[in-house]
C-alpha cells in the first residue's frame, strides 16, 4: 500500500503524462493521420490497456525486435508530437517533454545468445548477449553485456535459472531469445520473453 505522498507524486507524474499526451492529441492532424509509433507511445505509457489500437500496437513494438534485423522498439521520429519542438527525421533531435522521454528510456531489450557446453572436464561457455536501450540523446543503442551480470528480473521473467549460469557446470545448453522490459507513466514494469 501506498502512503500518501507516494499517491500525491504518482497523481502528479499521471497529471504531468496526461498533459503531454494531450498536447499529442490536439495537434491538428486527424487521429487516424497518426502512425503505429505515436499508438505505441500512448500505450506503453498506459501499460497497454486492452484495446484493438493497443494490441496491434504491442504487436508491432514486439514485431520490431523480434529478429532480424532487430530495430528499435519505439521510433518517435515518426509520430509528429504537434509542437514547435519536435522535430522530423533527419532535422535534428526532438525535444521531448520529460514525461515522453521517461517512457522512452524505460524500454530495455536483452537480446540474449547464452550457452554452455562441457568437454572434457571443463565447460566452455558462449556468451554473445547484448543489451539494448535508448541513451540520453534519445538514439537506440546495443552494449555487450554478460549474462552471469544480468539482474533478478532478467533471470525470473525468461524462466533461466540463476544459479545454472553462475555455477558453468554445462547445465545450460542454450538460452536464446530476447526480453523485452518496459515501463508505464506509474513506474510499473512489465515483459514479454521472446524464445528463438
Amino acid at each position: 500500500m501506498s502512503n500518501p505522498a507516494q499517491q500525491s507524486l504518482i497523481s502528479h507524474r499521471a497529471t504531468a503524462l496526461a498533459a503531454a499526451l494531450a498536447a499529442i492529441a490536439l495537434s491538428t492532424v486527424p487521429a487516424k493521420a497518426y502512425p503505429i509509433d505515436c499508438a505505441i507511445l500512448l500505450c506503453l505509457a498506459g501499460g497497454f490497456p486492452a484495446s484493438s489500437e493497443c494490441i496491434a500496437a504491442k504487436t508491432e513494438m514486439i514485431r520490431r525486435v523480434t529478429p532480424w534485423p532487430i530495430e528499435p522498439p519505439l521510433q518517435l521520429w515518426r509520430c509528429p508530437m504537434g509542437s514547435p519542438l519536435s522535430s522530423a527525421s533527419g532535422a535534428g533531435p526532438q525535444i521531448l517533454p520529460p514525461e515522453v522521454v521517461a517512457v522512452r528510456d524505460g524500454i530495455e531489450i536483452y537480446h540474449i545468445i547464452y550457452g554452455q557446453r562441457r568437454h572434457d572436464g571443463t565447460t566452455e561457455v558462449s556468451d554473445r548477449s547484448r543489451l539494448g536501450r535508448y541513451d540520453r540523446s534519445g538514439a537506440f543503442t546495443w552494449v555487450q553485456t554478460r549474462m552471469r551480470e544480468a539482474p533478478d528480473w532478467v533471470f525470473s521473467a525468461s524462466g533461466m535459472s540463476r544459479n545454472a549460469v553462475l555455477a558453468e557446470l554445462g547445465s545450460v545448453r542454450l538460452w536464446r531469445g530476447l526480453l523485452l522490459r518496459w515501463r508505464d507513466h506509474q513506474g510499473n514494469f512489465s515483459e514479454e520473453w521472446i524464445r528463438y
